[in-house]
Parts: structure tokens; sequence; C-alpha cells
């Protein structure tokens, strides 16, 4: 069994049987005909993952690695906030009749601001300092401007990327580590999405900066499961998991920019059944 569906099980086990409910608050998602999104919740759900173990994609069921991938791209490398950017229709129901979705994710991330007697956006600041001062403790991006939220159309549910780096006794390589803050997440539609992502993140730019994955750590204020979901995350949790693949990222690539969803690969990746149409709250 791999590690990252230990995890999973576990924590929505501990989700559905100590979460609280919020079935009759004023809530503000909705499903597609109208009826209020309730769930139930956990707060303050803080998971590790060592990259340098295992890479931690689920094996409950299928999440697909270059399509993940390509979202993270759009907002980190295109930095983007148009859909048309975009390789999938996860974002639609956002956007505006021009695909835009606003001020947010991507359009962030590359807003340029005056450092090291320069302009840079928050990517290139983050890839600047871990080459050229690693040991820095403020290096960190951030999408949840508060000037501009009622600019977006959804606030940034992952918010937040710390990046810390380590060096190991008698190794010449330092390690690069992160934290993914998120202020809410959607367990069954996005919570392995989201580790996937920030894990090829922290492969890509360990990569470009010389240096070794290390640990992720994913912290969730709000991690709730939706009450449409809970028959779906009952019989997904207990399934029998399998071992965990082999993630590879194409070495050749050295620039940041030049990655692209063909360079992540997954050997012996054995997986459950998808679950079909899940219902999505808006």
């Amino acid at each position: 069994m791999s590690y990252a569906d230990q995890l999973f099980i576990n924590m929505c086990r501990d989700i559905l049987e100590n979460g609280t409910s919020t079935e009759g608050e004023k809530v503000r998602p909705h499903w597609p005909d109208g009826e209020a999104a309730y769930t139930i919740k956990k707060f303050g759900v803080v998971n590790r993952y060592d990259l340098s173990k295992e890479f931690p994609i689920l094996t409950l069921r299928r999440t697909a690695l270059k399509s993940a991938t390509d979202e993270l791209l759009w907002i980190w490398q295109k930095k983007s906030n148009n859909v048309k950017d975009l390789n999938s229709h996860i974002w639609d129901a956002w956007a505006d009749e021009e695909g835009s979705i606003g001020k947010a994710y991507g359009y962030q991330l590359g807003i340029k601001h005056s450092y090291k007697e320069g302009w840079m956006d928050q990517v290139d600041r983050v890839i600047y300092d871990l080459k050229n001062n690693p040991f820095s403790r403020r290096i960190m991006t951030n999408l949840y401007v508060h000037q501009d939220l009622h600019a977006m159309k959804l606030y940034p549910c992952a918010y937040s990327v710390t990046f810390n780096v380590t060096q190991k006794k008698g190794e010449d390589r330092l390690v690069l580590n992160a934290i993914l803050n998120q202020r809410s997440q959607d367990i069954l539609t996005a919570n392995n999405w989201n580790v996937v992502q920030y894990a090829v993140l922290v492969h890509m730019l360990a990569q470009v900066c010389g240096m070794v994955p290390g640990e992720l750590m994913h912290v969730i204020a709000d991690a709730h499961i939706y009450d449409r979901h809970i028959p779906l995350i009952r019989e997904l949790i207990e399934r029998t998991p399998y071992e965990a693949p082999c993630f590879k990222l194409n070495p050749d690539i050295q620039d940041f920019y030049a990655f692209t969803c063909e360079d992540v690969h997954l050997e012996n990746y054995k997986t459950g059944s998808q679950i079909e149409q899940i219902p999505v709250a808006i």
C-alpha cells in the first residue's frame, strides 16, 4: 500500500467519524440543482509527504498526472487567468464569456514588483532566491491579495507556498521542501489533485535549481467532504490500494519555463476504477 493511500484513507475516516456538519447553516456553495451543498469538515488538517521516498499519487482511483500538471503550469508557468490557455474544462464554471477568471491564481503570480535592483514576478523571485540565497526564510508566494478579491471569480483555495531548503550531513546537494497552505478543500475532487500538482512543482524547481526534492507539507484549514460525496468516499476508502508508482521527470529540462506536461511520467501506476460523474459544488 502506498503511503499516500494510507494517509488519504485515515484522513477521510477521521473527517467522517470526528468532523462537524454544516447542515442547516448558511453556506455559500450549492449544487447545480440549487440545493445547498453541506459538508462534514475538520479544521486544521496537516499532511506530510516525503518526496524522496514516494510520489504521493493515489492508487485507490486514478489521478490524471498530465492534466494536473497542465493546470499547475497554467498557473505557475503561463501565469494565466484565462481558461482558453488550459487544456481542460475544470475552470469553465467560474470563467466569464471571454474565458477570464479575473485577477486570480496565475494573474497574481505574474504581477511584477521591484526586487534586487530589477523587476520580477513571484515565480521568478522564488527561482532567483533558490539559486542565489537558498537558506532564506522568505521564499514564498501568495495569491490571496485582499485588494483584488472583488475582481476574482473564485477566491484562491490553495493560496500560499513557502519554500525551505535544508542540507543533509554528508550530502552535497541541497534539499527543497515546501508548505502548501490551503484555506479550503473538497477532499474527494481536489485533495490528491493538489497534492500531486505541488509534488510535481517541488520536483521541477528542485531539478532546475540543482537540488533534490524533500518534504511537501499540506496544511488545510477547512478539509471537508460534501454531503453528496459521502457514499462515494465510503466506497473509495474500502478499496484495496496498490504500491506507489515511480515518478519520472525529464532530466534534460533545466529551465522551469521549458517544462510541459509531457515531461512527467509514471511507471507501474496501477489503480482502482475511476468514479464517474462526481457532482461538483459551485
